[in-house]
């Protein structure tokens, strides 16, 4: 049984270091973002069209797909979407995810998103949803941690992307 825990431990760190290296932000404090912060949710895009095509071309390219559910009037989702526009971390999150942005509206639109991947409640926005090419929900349990993104560094903002990608 010891040898069967110890292996179990050995998988999660290889697994664990498998992760890419997130990169190294360029800007120390979410107030060296430039303004105005993005706004990258569109409410008349067709979310479930998105998310298929999304994830297709993660599919095909061996990546992953980032869902990032949030609204146009949350400060923490528009702080993220500034910081995955530096270009450190664009390139970064270019190399290893397919981004499909959908807007919930105020947590009450485009929730069958989420469900399908058996998610039962949106706690928060940003909500994000780490999809695996097979369509399998990485991240379970963990997509609202940027739901309070303001107080957060840039760097661990990015740390948090670079988690899921091994």
């Amino acid at each position: 049984m010891r040898a069967g825990l110890i292996g179990l431990a050995l998988a999660a760190l290889a697994g664990a270091a498998l992760a890419a290296p997130a990169p190294h932000v360029s800007i120390a404090t979410l107030a060296q973002l430039s303004t105005p912060l993005p706004v990258p949710y569109d409410p008349t895009r067709d979310a479930k069209a998105d998310i298929a095509a999304g994830l297709a071309k993660a599919h095909a390219s061996d990546k992953l797909l980032l869902v990032d559910l949030g609204g146009n009037w949350c400060g923490d989702c528009r702080v993220l979407a500034g910081v995955m526009r530096l270009p450190e971390v664009a390139a970064f999150v270019d190399a290893h995810y397919v981004v499909v942005t959908v807007d919930v509206g105020r947590i009450d639109r485009n929730l069958d998103i989420p469900a399908h991947y058996g998610v039962k409640k949106v706690e928060g926005v940003p909500a994000l949803l780490v999809v695996d090419a097979h369509g399998r929900l990485k991240d379970a349990g963990h997509i609202a941690a940027l739901a309070d993104a303001r107080p957060m560094t840039p760097q661990a903002l990015v740390d948090w992307l670079a988690r899921w990608t091994d």
